[in-house]
């Protein structure tokens, strides 16, 4: 008998339409052959189910089930297609975890922390990963514009905490712009992350658990057209995302090492990107991104596509079901 399988997507932030475009792709890949699919969109108005006629179904909240045309469906399995809150910072995985559902995400713990740009910087800086000098602002806090410039330096990034895709971030290269990129990240997130320039090539590592072993995905190289990979570089095409990377091999030998260590340290599952720029020989970690893109022209697909795996291995790799 098929498995039933949810896909969530939507969510509550910024992210919520790139989510959606996320979903209906392991929507239309994911082995019809093997799997009953369902899209679910989450979102701060509704959870419901939508068909491919479009109509949609409430989902109850108590059980995480729907009913069609009086029959009551239950998954057996989440497929996490939400990028930002609640699906990528752990919210809803520990609901699914408090109902018995097996989701396609890391535990919730970890998902939290890897969100959270301070936390996972500061947790990750004990196992010996390298980063950025930042200095970390909450809304409302006395801004010190010298001790900001003296501790990152010029140009620097304004980022807020907990969001992704770019949104809320700004390049400052002056005293007076930080201000104002200060009250742009906090229409993103009450909590701001601002961090040093790093001056170097930028590259993106995916890593995922297939065959229940730790596999680390050939690397991307990023050449954005604009100032930094903001959200047109990213979804407009103002990009150039080179895959396998145009680095040397002690350069690919570090970052290999560096995204491995990140996803065991961490105790990571399911599908991961982690950003790095490079300083000579040496990734100096960015961020983690645990619900990366997932379209056909996503990085981490790609990067899967370079080493074999087609978009419905990579997808049907995260579905584990306790005693199927």
């Amino acid at each position: 008998m098929k498995k039933n399988i949810a896909i969530i997507m939507g969510g509550y932030s910024s992210e919520s339409g790139i989510s959606i475009q996320s979903g209906n792709v392991v929507f239309d890949h994911l082995d019809k052959n093997k799997f009953e699919t369902y899209r679910v969109l989450i979102s701060k108005e509704k959870w419901v189910h939508i068909d491919e006629n479009e109509q949609e179904y409430p989902i109850n909240m108590a059980d995480f089930t729907t009913t069609v045309n009086g029959y009551k469906i239950k998954f057996d399995f989440v497929f996490n297609a939400i990028h930002g809150h609640p699906g990528e910072d752990g919210t809803l995985l520990a609901y699914f975890d408090l109902i018995g559902m097996p989701h396609s995400s890391a535990p919730f713990y970890q998902m939290a922390v890897a969100f959270n740009k301070r936390d996972c910087l500061s947790l990750l800086k004990a196992y010996g990963i390298k980063s950025a000098r930042s200095v970390y602002l909450n809304k409302g806090d006395q801004i010190n514009i010298e001790h900001i410039v003296k501790t990152v330096g010029l140009p620097c990034f304004v980022k807020p905490n907990r969001a992704g895709s770019s949104f809320g971030v700004s390049k400052v290269y002056s005293k007076d712009e930080i201000e104002p990129a200060l009250q742009k990240a906090y229409q993103e997130d009450k909590e701001v992350l601002i961090e040093q320039f790093l001056d170097g090539t930028e590259v993106s590592v995916g890593v995922i658990t297939w065959k229940n072993e730790i596999k680390v995905l050939p690397v991307t190289e990023i050449v954005s057209d604009n100032d930094f990979f903001d959200y047109e570089a990213k979804y407009l095409g103002e990009s150039k995302e080179i895959t396998p990377a145009r680095i040397s091999e002690v350069q690919k030998e570090n970052v290999t090492r560096v995204a491995r260590k990140i996803y065991k340290s961490m105790d990571l599952r399911g599908l991961s990107r982690a950003d790095f720029i490079f300083v000579g020989d040496e990734p100096y970690f960015i961020e983690l991104n645990m619900v990366p893109g997932l379209s056909a022209e996503s990085i981490l697909p790609k990067q899967a596509k370079e080493a074999g795996i087609s978009l419905a291995e990579l997808f049907e790799s995260t579905i584990r079901i306790p005693n199927a």
